[in-house]
């Protein structure tokens, strides 16, 4: 993953505390302890059946799918986890209209949880394309510990090699 600031959006009193359970080692210990259920959605006809199990469970009337896939190019040039995107294509006289959602590559290799997040975030955007109330509320709807597994990723990430404090 590129340097990204996982911490982002935090307040600078919860930057430093992570700051310092990263560096003694303590934070990766307790998200690891937390968290130690492997998946076994390896590749991209995997994970296709894994979110269509998903959306047929929570959203059974939102449009289909096209493409899952993972991608190894969402955390360099998106700076995301995942995307929702909805590719329109020229197929002779007619317009074909497809939804598509890719998963960062690093997902293949972090906990189940976290891959259930973001599966659960980019189909949100199938109803909602903003963060908005109602987009946060589907999520929790579809993952009830939406939020603490959102914090729990970024944590774990940065836990994981994410920046160091500006002047150490």
């Amino acid at each position: 993953m590129p340097n990204v600031d996982y911490l982002s959006g935090f307040s600078s009193e919860i930057r430093t505390k992570a700051h310092a359970l990263r560096d003694s080692g303590q934070l990766i210990a307790h998200l690891e302890a937390r968290y130690p259920e492997p998946h076994q959605v390896s590749n991209n006809a995997l994970l296709y059946t894994y979110v269509q199990q998903l959306k047929r469970q929570h959203m059974k009337s939102s449009p289909p799918l096209g493409k899952v896939r993972y991608c190894e190019k969402i955390a360099t040039v998106h700076r995301a986890f995942g995307l929702h995107t909805f590719a329109i294509r020229l197929q002779g006289a007619k317009l074909k209209r497809k939804n598509e959602l890719r998963v960062g590559a690093i997902f293949k290799e972090l906990p189940a949880p976290f891959l259930r997040m973001v599966v659960v975030h980019e189909l949100a955007h199938l109803r909602h394309k903003d963060h908005d109330r109602a987009f946060y509320r589907l999520c929790q709807h579809m993952e009830p510990d939406y939020g603490q597994l959102e914090m729990d990723l970024r944590l774990y990430l940065f836990a994981r090699g994410g920046p160091k404090p500006s002047g150490a």
